[in-house]
């Protein structure tokens, strides 16, 4: 059912340091910071040959990441972004098996204005997953 990896997800404390570490340090292709107010994120994309890494930073106070950010101050793995052919296919039969959809259940357009659904970490072994329409 899942295609290939699309993103690991970094949150981090401070998006234009990170961003220096990938680009100047490790000689990586970075976008430029791409607010999202939707998911109250800014986010960054560092290309790789194979994947992406996406480097998240809370946009408000309201940020779902923010809690992450106060109990890992220095930042850390978020989740990983596998890509589906059908995301209400995919999503139907992941609750069938009695997986946990967040929010609504209802996709959300993310940073690549795909659908995406994020499922329980408790589900994945510990590892919150999103899932974004090819």
């Amino acid at each position: 059912m899942i295609g290939r990896l699309n993103h690991i997800a970094i949150v981090v404390p401070d998006l234009d340091a990170a961003a220096a570490i990938y680009r100047d340090a490790l000689g990586a292709r970075v976008s430029p910071p791409q607010p999202l107010p939707a998911h109250s994120v800014t986010v960054v994309f560092v290309e790789l040959p194979n994947t992406k890494i996406e480097l998240l930073q809370p946009l408000g106070a309201d940020s779902p990441v923010r809690g992450f950010l106060d109990k890992n101050p220095a930042g850390g793995m978020h989740h990983l972004c596998y890509e589906v052919d059908d995301i209400i296919v995919a999503r139907d039969r992941l609750r069938a098996q009695g997986a946990r959809v967040l929010g609504d259940g209802e996709p959300r357009l993310g940073a690549h204005d795909k659908p995406v659904l994020f499922l329980h970490p408790k589900d994945f072994c510990g590892t919150l997953i999103e899932l974004e329409q090819a």
